[in-house]
């Protein structure tokens, strides 16, 4: 017959042993999968293409900026801050998906890395909506927006920006650490999932509310901006063809990326607060998120002249060096044009394409 310290013994390891079930298959049922070569492909080629792309923008951003500031070239440089900052904490999130999702490294950098991950998600959606309304208002109000157009402004506004986007996402980094008493602890293995009921109580009315002032109002912007300066731009005669096509082309392609790369992960706050837990595919949705900080630099591409010029005096460089010919470049006419500033004159609305 079992004696009683042996009974209690073993009713304790089987107390034990419950509480770690409990927690694992509690802990396994919040975690999201990520698919390890999806995401790591993923995350790999947004940071090979979208690094050096960025650095290559910023530096000539600030060139610019030094030479001759201009309110969309300051918002194109906080734009390309914001997607420099999104890759230098993109290794963290490989590191998890190379590590089947679990946190190796140590907790701080948790919370700091999602911050700033999430951050500049929604830092990318606003400079791309201040760059819609620049844009706009270039191609509408030509004379009196080339007449109260100060570069300081376009600052104010980057800074209203930061602030707005940190004081929102500030949530990301406190979460992790709610813990009130008599909850499971959150795990320390895991980085901003397998959230408790308390938590979630905070975390899924907050992200409602980001998808509807973060997202939703800028996407509105954005829209109204794109889609009236196509139907202005459509109607005068003295813009070339091909600028229109370029323009229109760019107008339309940044509301195609906005709405592909955000949407989705926003649509998942939504789900997300309908069925009180975070949907298992919204980490699939942060993919599309991510490829947001390579595409950026071709809306800098066609948007900024700095940026067409130095791209192509950097090619041209190039391609002198190894002796190819000159002929397949463009002519030093149409390079003093792209080098003109494109911010709008009263008689030239062609100049906010």
């Amino acid at each position: 017959m079992e004696s009683k310290p042996e009974r209690v013994n073993t009713e304790a390891k089987l107390r034990g042993l419950l509480v770690f079930l409990q927690w694992t298959v509690w802990n396994s049922a919040a975690m999201q999968a990520c698919d390890y070569y999806l995401c790591l492909s993923v995350y790999l080629i947004t940071f090979i293409t979208g690094f050096p792309a960025n650095i290559f923008a910023f530096y000539t951003l600030i060139r610019k900026i030094w030479r001759k500031p201009a309110p969309i070239d300051i918002l194109l440089l906080n734009l390309t801050i914001s997607d420099l900052l999104f890759l230098i904490f993109l290794p963290f999130k490989m590191q998890e998906v190379v590590n089947n999702m679990q946190w190796n490294i140590d907790y701080f950098l948790c919370p700091l890395s999602g911050f700033i991950f999430y951050m500049t998600i929604y830092n990318s959606a606003f400079f791309l909506t201040a760059v819609s309304v620049e844009r706009y208002l270039g191609v509408a109000f030509p004379i009196q927006h080339s007449l109260r157009r100060r570069p300081i402004y376009a600052v104010f506004a980057s800074i209203f920006m930061w602030v707005f986007s940190t004081l929102h996402l500030s949530i990301v980094y406190i979460v992790p650490y709610y813990n009130p008493s008599g909850t499971i602890p959150p795990s320390r293995n895991v980085c901003y999932e397998g959230f408790t009921e308390a938590q979630l109580e905070i975390l899924l009315p907050v992200r409602l509310e980001l998808f509807i002032v973060l997202f939703c109002v800028p996407l509105l912007i954005c829209s109204f901006c794109y889609i009236n300066f196509i139907r202005i731009l459509s109607r005068l005669p003295n813009i070339g063809r091909r600028r229109r096509l370029r323009a229109i082309g760019l107008a339309l392609g940044t509301l195609l990326v906005f709405a592909l790369c955000f949407g989705p992960y926003n649509v998942s706050h939504v789900v997300g607060f309908i069925t009180k837990e975070s949907p298992d595919w919204r980490d699939k949705t942060l993919l599309l998120s991510t490829f947001n900080a390579c595409l950026d630099p071709f809306i800098f591409y066609f948007t900024s002249a700095a940026v067409r010029s130095t791209f192509s005096g950097m090619i041209r460089g190039i391609w002198g060096r190894c002796w190819c010919p000159q002929i397949l470049w463009s002519s030093k006419k149409e390079q003093q044009e792209m080098e003109k500033n494109s911010l709008p004159k009263p008689q030239d609305v062609t100049n906010a394409l």
